[in-house]
């Protein structure tokens, strides 16, 4: 990202070629500083507009600026002439300005998009009108890497010497603001800023300034982007971090922390309030020991990614919402010993053929298992002694296309079958009717109660008849 204050001795500006559009003539102009370059298209009379506030402001000479012409001033060779004009014109006053660069000449060159000092004045004005009115209404705030990355070199550095007097532009209101939002959203991206030369998501930040934030979301920012965390492990409550190529849940809350053994983890990089977490569309091949250092942990999402094993994550006590879906997922084995008392388990699109490693989570009140591989309608007696289960997806899965599939799935939970809701929808009168037949017709086949309709209450085991 451009940084004018500290690079103004390499910072440079040209008109090298004009373009028409609808027999408009732009001059292309090519704007430097350091390392970092643009273009900004103007037209001619963008060029009196600005003289005539120089003139008047800041003492540039009128007479530096070409003369207009009305009569063929379309012909190549005019444009050509008027273009090398211009660009004798627009150096004479860079090289005359570029101590001060006022407001108006960094705007006419885009300077407020692309330099660090200038977007944050644009942004200091728009907090000091709009903040508190964005406080109250906005649900989350949206930052972009550039912004974010222009306030933690901004914090860096000693006031800058063209630091602008009318308090609407100081960088204060900007760290007010941020010290009191609640709710941040960061979109990143690898497509070059605009007609720079910058890409959002090599640029780096931290977010030492949000001291209040509760809810954070991040959205194709690389982990490498973010320098430090600040405060936020005291105050975060819902994490997000989308579609960031991420593989492992570390790479976020150690993100600052320089070496990450589980022996010299200590309290205070422990997320002391984060309850819900998600590391969706990710690249998470494995679950690291680093999920400890959420211990209020109420939800989890780790949908689209690689994971085809759970490591255990019966430490998370308060943890009731777990989101697996579209993973790799094949053997489910003992997951009681896993996942400890979760209520809700998101397993969708995954590649589960057995029922048999869900038998004793007792406190599961939903089952998500559609579009999986269970072909056995039998491998439902696995679960249907699960006392306060009540949803239950088994849609898409080869089981499904079975005759009479709901009336055997729901048969199988006994005097229960009423508060079952199967694939999003409660038994008819019907299907309970034939379930109560085919529990009969078990019964004459078996001379006996099947194993799964005995009544069981105290070892919540069942043997196969």
């Amino acid at each position: 990202m451009s940084s004018y204050v500290t690079h103004r001795n390499e910072a440079s500006v040209s008109v090298d070629q004009t373009s028409s559009r609808e027999t408009i003539t732009y001059y292309r102009i090519t704007v430097k500083v350091g390392t970092v370059h643009w273009n900004v298209l103007h037209r001619y009379n963008d060029f009196v507009e600005l003289h005539d506030k120089l003139v008047s402001n800041h003492g540039v000479a009128k007479e530096l600026l070409p003369p207009k012409k009305v009569i063929r001033n379309k012909t190549p060779k005019f444009v050509e002439q008027r273009r090398e004009a211009l660009d004798v014109y627009l150096k004479n006053v860079f090289n005359y300005l570029k101590l001060s660069m006022p407001y108006e000449f960094a705007h006419f060159l885009d300077m407020h998009l692309y330099d660090i000092f200038f977007l944050l004045q644009d942004l200091a004005k728009t907090l000091f009108l709009e903040g508190d009115k964005l406080l109250e209404n906005e649900k989350s705030h949206k930052f972009t890497p550039m912004e974010l990355h222009a306030i933690s070199e901004r914090l860096k550095m000693a006031c800058p010497p063209t630091e602008k007097q009318d308090q609407m532009y100081d960088f204060s209101h900007i760290l007010d603001y941020c010290s009191q939002l609640r709710a941040l959203n960061i979109e990143g991206s690898y497509e070059k800023l605009g007609t720079s030369t910058i890409v959002p998501n090599e640029l780096q930040f931290d977010l030492i300034p949000f001291k209040s934030l509760q809810e954070l979301t991040i959205l194709g920012v690389p982990m490498g982007c973010i320098q430090s965390v600040g405060s936020l492990r005291d105050t975060l409550v819902s994490l997000s971090v989308l579609v960031a190529s991420v593989v492992s849940m570390n790479e976020f809350l150690l993100v600052d922390i320089l070496h990450k053994d589980p022996s010299s983890i200590a309290d205070t990089v422990k997320w002391k309030k984060l309850s819900i977490v998600s590391f969706a569309s990710n690249n998470i091949k494995d679950m690291d020991w680093a999920i400890k250092l959420v211990p209020k942990l109420q939800h989890l999402s780790l949908s689209s990614n690689k994971l085809s094993d759970l490591c255990d994550v019966s430490c998370l006590h308060e943890l009731r919402v777990l989101n697996l879906s579209m993973n790799n997922f094949q053997l489910c084995e003992s997951w009681h010993s896993k996942i400890g008392n979760v209520v809700k388990l998101d397993l969708s699109q995954n590649k589960v053929e057995s029922l048999q490693g869900f038998s004793r989570l007792y406190s599961l009140e939903s089952l998500d298992l559609s579009c999986n591989c269970v072909t056995d309608v039998e491998e439902v007696q696995h679960i249907c002694k699960l006392p306060v289960l009540e949803y239950l997806w088994l849609t898409a899965n080869p089981v499904a296309s079975t005759v009479d599939y709901r009336v055997k799935v729901l048969e199988q939970f006994n005097a229960r079958m009423e508060e079952i809701c199967l694939d999003n929808e409660r038994a008819s009168g019907k299907e309970l009717d034939t379930a109560r037949v085919l529990q009969a017709l078990r019964v004459v086949k078996e001379g006996k109660t099947p194993s799964f309709l005995q009544n069981n209450n105290t070892t919540h085991c069942f043997n196969r008849s």
